[in-house]
């Protein structure tokens, strides 16, 4: 990003984004994270908390361990995934002209190949693994606002339940893909967005708000910190014991 490749555009050469860098980045946290780290950013931390990889459960030090795991695992390495993804893609879809398709990622490797049953196959898989990807997504926000709705209007929990969820969830997002970038998925990524704001804004008034702030600071600076050990830290001389 910093080297002169980060300088080279994903279009043409004259052209300007198409959208701003607010809903760019709506866009990004809405399809990159969604409900993920909605669900995980609570349980994630409690998870760790409670039965850490090493070290006493329901500690103070465990409760600093705890959220830099969590944050290392939402942070620089979780976009650094999409990125290459994502790069891939736009790079050889704008600037070389190749279809916009997990094949074209290996046209360098494989040439005109992609074209055949071998770039079918690259594409088949990706569509699988993005297919599990989003049903475990929608799993988990089928509880999610399962448990919600039992808590607050008393809605059964059940499979039922979860089924009506899940298909109200994907009639949604399937009106959103086929209104396009520019209505559908632009304007739902941009009230996500502010419902996410208006959540943090909404903790941070009615909760503890110095506490969080100081726990915010602290937690990113041992995040930043200690990025490298929490990278290559495998556990291997710490054994966790079952």
């Amino acid at each position: 990003m910093l080297s002169r490749f980060g300088e080279i555009k994903l279009g043409l050469d004259h052209e300007e984004p198409d959208f701003s860098l607010k809903t760019w980045i709506s866009m990004l946290f809405s399809a990159g994270m969604g409900i993920g780290l909605m669900f995980y950013g609570v349980a994630e931390p409690l998870m760790h908390f409670l039965e850490p990889p090493v070290g006493e459960p329901a500690s103070i030090a465990i409760a600093k361990e705890a959220l830099k795991i969590t944050f290392f695992h939402w942070g620089l390495h979780a976009w650094a995934i999409y990125a290459i993804v994502s790069l891939s893609l736009a790079y050889f879809s704008y600037r070389h002209h190749l279809p916009l398709l997990p094949r074209a990622a290996l046209h360098p490797l494989i040439g005109n190949k992609i074209y055949g049953p071998i770039g079918d196959m690259i594409d088949s898989f990706a569509v699988i693994g993005t297919m599990f990807g989003i049903a475990t997504s929608l799993g988990i926000s089928a509880t999610q606002v399962n448990t919600g709705l039992n808590y607050l209007f008393d809605v059964p929990i059940n499979h039922l339940t979860q089924v009506c969820i899940i298909l109200i969830i994907t009639l949604c997002a399937t009106l959103s893909v086929v209104s396009g970038i520019n209505k559908g998925i632009k304007k739902l990524s941009n009230l996500n967005m502010g419902l996410a704001i208006f959540l943090v804004l909404l903790m941070l008034c009615v909760g503890p708000t110095i506490n969080i702030l100081k726990a915010f600071v602290q937690n990113t600076g041992n995040y930043f910190s200690d990025l490298v050990h929490i990278t290559f830290n495998l556990y291997a001389y710490q054994k966790k014991e079952e």
